[in-house]
């Protein structure tokens, strides 16, 4: 496992020199708002600022996973990313990797656990998907960054995995499915002997990886993680309709192709979503439809990989 992962850190070291985020000088004079775009992002009429509507939804709930810490919730992502990265190598572009990273990383500063070690990875797989585990790994295929058209469409299903990683969603699937003995007995043994996992435990937790992602998440789940990931989108400064944009490309193809299949079976169906997203962003989201899509740097920095 820390193999895999070391290998991950090596392939994005650039990325990680930027600790700062997205440097965005493309976005031009908006830059200063946009980095405090959540505080413009609600209250007209005495209505509850939408933000505090999605990244504060369930505050008052039990968090299902609140005895795990943080490091043993990072312990068990480099566990899944490491099963994620067994089934699909790396894509070897230096390049595309940085910027999915910088995008990646600018959206994480958005969000209350920015500290988080989050990491960004293009996946070289044809299909049309992507990953999130705990933590802060997050993943996305060749197949589907060559489907978008610009950056706030990648930014839009970045932050969609991002809201994953900041409920928990992961880690509250496989305690349904596993029991939270699990998860504590992983995180703690590997916190505290810092050797890796037991073969015992290693065989329980990649087959708990391997069900959570055959079976998808909760549909609860996935449309909580679009309700935050518009947010998330508008709040770093993009055009926030970039992935309801990437639902409406899917809709146009079948649930059999190869290339969708996993992604319509993990998922609600789009659809639903876009329902969802019609009743959300209607009047909430009017303000952030000027915000840019940065077309022309997304042709650059993944031309390779679109084909564009």
């Amino acid at each position: 496992m820390k193999t895999t992962i070391a290998m991950l850190a090596v392939a994005l070291v650039c990325a990680g020199c930027e600790t700062t985020g997205l440097k965005i000088p493309d976005i031009g004079t908006n830059l200063s708002a946009l980095a405090t775009a959540g505080s413009s992002l609600g209250d007209r009429n005495g209505k509850q600022d939408v933000v505090d509507l999605v990244m504060k939804s369930g505050q008052n709930l039990k968090d299902a996973t609140s005895d795990i810490t943080e490091e043993q919730e990072i312990v068990l992502g480099q566990g899944f990313a490491s099963n994620l990265l067994g089934a699909a190598p790396l894509l070897q572009n230096r390049n595309v990797q940085r910027y999915v990273n910088q995008v990646g990383r600018w959206l994480a500063l958005q969000t209350e656990r920015p500290d988080l070690p989050w990491q960004f990875a293009v996946l070289d797989d044809a299909g049309t998907n992507a990953f999130a585990a705990p933590g802060g790994y997050i993943f996305i295929t060749r197949g589907m960054l060559a489907r978008m058209k610009n950056e706030a469409e990648l930014a839009g299903v970045l932050a969609h995995e991002i809201a994953h990683v900041l409920k928990k969603h992961h880690l509250q699937a496989i305690k349904k499915g596993a029991g939270m003995s699990l998860l504590t007995d992983i995180g703690s043994h590997v916190v505290a002997s810092k050797t890796g996992v037991n073969s015992s435990l290693a065989n329980n937790l990649a087959g708990a990886f391997k069900e959570v992602y055959a079976r998808g998440l909760d549909k609860g789940d996935e449309f909580e993680a679009d309700r935050m990931g518009v947010v998330i989108a508008a709040r770093a400064g993009y055009d926030p309709y970039g992935l309801p944009a990437v639902l409406q490309m899917m809709q146009a193809f079948s649930a059999q192709d190869s290339g969708f299949a996993l992604m319509f079976k993990t998922h609600p169906p789009l659809a639903d979503r876009l329902v969802l997203f019609e009743n959300q962003m209607t009047t909430s989201f009017e303000r952030f439809e000027q915000q840019p899509t940065l077309a022309l740097r997304f042709k650059k920095s993944s031309g390779k990989v679109s084909g564009k």
